[in-house]
């Protein structure tokens, strides 16, 4: 499902138990989506971020991210609607989206 909205999965994240997928808005790289998905409790948690730019310093991890606004509720929002045409989902079941974190 995430491939058909242009997410590609990154690398597992053993320490964290996430998958981390990423999504490009530009031809360089930059900006994208990072989207991070864990399982608590049976639920699935999605965890949303824009990346505007790559790290500066080599070998740093830090970026320029924005965790929430109007551009990452948006995304946000958008992947809600891909999962509820994959899989047709009463809307009470995600929680309200005020960042890039909702539950499925």
């Amino acid at each position: 499902m995430l491939r058909k909205i242009g997410y590609h999965f990154q690398r597992k994240d053993r320490g964290k138990n996430e998958l981390v997928f990423y999504h490009f808005l530009g031809p360089s790289g930059y900006p994208r989506f990072h989207l991070y998905l864990k399982v608590e409790k049976n639920n699935l948690i999605f965890n949303l971020h824009l990346d505007q730019r790559r790290p500066v310093y080599k070998g740093a991890i830090s970026h320029a991210g924005e965790y929430g606004g109007k551009v990452v509720i948006k995304e946000a929002e958008r992947i809600k609607k891909a999962l509820r045409e994959f899989r047709p989902l009463n809307n009470s079941l995600f929680n309200s989206c005020h960042s890039g974190e909702f539950v499925y």
